[in-house]
């Protein structure tokens, strides 16, 4: 039963997939951070080359450090739930300015699961019509 569980997974989730959301988790501020890995998070920034320069990844690790050094000692951090708390609290603190490329991978980890679900609706759509076009087709 497990077999068969774990195949229905790597047959929906595919392997960028299963990358990609693994490399969000990392932004879990659950349990003080616990699952926070920096290196994760700059493996995130892969998947949106357009939005991080040479430049901008080059300081992203340090400000990555400094972040979560600065978020485990803060008494505010310590009730967030999830990625969406996180946000808000880094605007209402007005940590988003002192930690801009944190706050982009934050905006984009909250944004990668609607613009995923839209493409594979225009995608399922699209195999819907071209299949319906394909039946009709005849010699002609």
């Amino acid at each position: 039963m497990i077999d068969r569980q774990l195949q229905e997974l790597n047959n929906r989730f595919t392997e960028v997939n299963t990358k990609l959301l693994l490399c969000v988790a990392s932004l879990n501020p659950r349990d003080s951070f616990f699952v926070f890995d920096k290196e994760k998070l700059i493996c995130l920034t892969k998947f949106c080359p357009s939005e991080f320069s040479c430049v901008k990844l080059m300081g992203l690790g340090s400000q990555l450090e400094t972040f979560i050094r600065g978020v485990w000692f803060d008494d505010q951090c310590l009730k967030l739930k999830g990625i969406v708390d996180l946000s808000q609290m880094l605007v209402k603190t007005k940590k988003h300015i002192v930690y801009p490329m944190v706050y982009l991978l934050v905006k984009l980890a909250l944004i990668f699961p609607v613009v995923t679900a839209t493409v594979e609706r225009c995608l399922s759509a699209m195999n819907f019509v071209k299949n319906r076009m394909h039946n009709r087709m005849r010699d002609e």
